[in-house]
C-alpha cells in the first residue's frame, strides 16, 4: 500500500512558477508510474503529466508541454511537478496517483490518490 501526500501549492500570479511535490510512504513506491492530475470546481479531473518508475518515460498533456516538467527522486520517495508560466485557467486542486505500467491519461486507472494541493493563479 502506498500513501501519497501532495504539497507546494499556493497563490501565484499569472506567468509565475510553482513546484509541487508528491511524497510517498511505502516500500513499493519506486515500482509505480506516478501521475499528476488537476481538478477545477465543476470539472472532471484531467491529466497533467506522468512519469514511470525509472524516470525514463514521461508523458504530458498538450497544455503542459514546454512549461511543466515532471521528475522523481526514488531515494526520497518523491515526485515533483515544476510548473512555469502558469495561467489563471490552471487554477485547480492538483492530485497525484499511482498506476502500474506506462503512463496513461485516464484518471480512473490511477489509485492511491493524495488529498490534493490547491493551486490558484491570479490574473
Amino acid at each position: 500500500q502506498v500513501q501519497l501526500v501532495e504539497s507546494g501549492g499556493g497563490l501565484v500570479q499569472a506567468g509565475g512558477s510553482l513546484r509541487l511535490s508528491c511524497a510517498a510512504s511505502g516500500r513499493t513506491f519506486n515500482m509505480y508510474t506516478i501521475g499528476w492530475f488537476r481538478q477545477a470546481p465543476g470539472k472532471e479531473r484531467e491529466f497533467v503529466a506522468a512519469i514511470t518508475w525509472s524516470g525514463g518515460r514521461t508523458s504530458y498533456a498538450d497544455s503542459a508541454k514546454g512549461r511543466f516538467t515532471i521528475s522523481r527522486d526514488n531515494a526520497k520517495n518523491t515526485v515533483y511537478l515544476q510548473m512555469n508560466s502558469l495561467k489563471p485557467e490552471e487554477t485547480a486542486v492538483y492530485y497525484c496517483g499511482t498506476v502500474n505500467g506506462y503512463p496513461v491519461v485516464l484518471s480512473r486507472a490511477y489509485k492511491n490518490w493524495g488529498q490534493g494541493t490547491q493551486v490558484t493563479v491570479s490574473s
